[in-house]
């Protein structure tokens, strides 16, 4: 070959960059092990839960599945304890714990985003956020021991300030149900409070300048300009806290394992002892299949009051 050959050929492109020049292949490309993730681990098991709920398998009782339909079903909806009380337990705990959260959590916002110039607001926020990043199961084991008749600190300071005897948070009925509730609020009003920073932060300034300027109250401009620019985000929040307080589990058992009693026995904890305890396979899949079906139809109920005023404007 001579030289001037050489000189006078064009490199040949990579295969590669050309791949990546068709958007949809390069959308494929990046999406792929997104959705293999998914469908391997969300996807596959969901559908093997469904088919499971129609037979009646139990691992203990070495007898092949013998499928029955819907019959889990109807038992777990015609039986009075395994799921209307647990329920009503559940929801109680779900309306009470994200509401004190919503409102103590947006307290907490609006005090840290109307004091930018407070000295140590980054040391305060990390400090908040502490309980959020802590495991449930280590939180349960250290309150239960903050709880303890005998040696907690909550009875000492009972004890030696206020003159009071020994309080069993734990083992009282009237008290156990609301001393998990307050650790549920410890725990994740942070995260509330995060949410709310985050709504308050998409609102625009220039907005908030001219509701100053024009010398509107708050209480006006909560509605008109904070909660018309913010609501989605807190709303996904509160979203998000209520199907993470449905499936409440890890914070119960190290506590109160569902106790004293059944005060404290939450739909998950149930499903938990049908499912790891008695092996009971077939019951524990319908059984999850109908908590699933509640869990989407309050994400639908949510959804459709983020679009509620939407709908309105576009009718109109």
């Amino acid at each position: 070959m001579t030289a001037d050959s050489s000189v006078g050929r064009i490199p040949r492109r990579s295969a590669r960059p050309r791949l990546f020049e068709n958007r949809a292949m390069l959308v494929l490309v990046l999406l792929a092990p997104v959705l293999s993730f998914f469908i391997v681990f969300n996807t596959i098991p969901t559908l093997w839960l469904l088919g499971l709920s129609f037979y009646n398998y139990s691992l203990t009782s070495g007898m092949p599945p013998e499928f029955v339909g819907f019959r889990n079903f109807f038992a777990i909806l015609a039986s009075k304890n395994a799921i209307w009380f647990d329920l009503s337990r559940t929801f109680t705990f779900v309306l009470c714990g994200v509401t004190l959260q919503t409102i103590l959590g947006g307290l907490l916002g609006f005090l840290f985003w109307g004091s930018k110039n407070m000295p140590g607001r980054r040391i305060a926020l990390t400090m908040l956020f502490a309980p959020m990043v802590l495991t449930p199961v280590a939180t349960g084991t250290f309150f239960r021991f903050i709880y303890d008749p005998t040696f907690g600190i909550l009875n000492y300071i009972a004890r030696t300030g206020f003159g009071a005897g020994s309080i069993d948070f734990l083992g009282d009925p009237n008290l156990a149900f609301w001393a998990v509730l307050a650790v549920d609020c410890w725990m994740w009003t942070p995260f509330m409070t995060l949410m709310t920073l985050a709504a308050l932060g998409s609102v625009p300034t220039a907005e908030l300048e001219a509701a100053e300027i024009d010398r509107v109250p708050m209480w006006r401009r909560l509605p008109l300009v904070i909660w018309h620019h913010g609501k989605f985000i807190l709303m996904l929040g509160i979203l998000l806290r209520t199907i993470d307080s449905f499936k409440t589990l890890d914070l119960i058992i190290p506590m109160t394992k569902g106790g004293p009693g059944q005060n404290t026995r939450l739909v998950a904890l149930e499903l938990n002892k049908q499912a790891f305890e008695s092996f009971n396979m077939g019951w524990s899949s319908a059984y999850a299949v109908l908590l699933l079906l509640i869990s989407i139809a309050m994400t639908s109920v949510f959804i459709f009051v983020l679009n509620l005023r939407r709908r309105r404007e576009s009718g109109s």
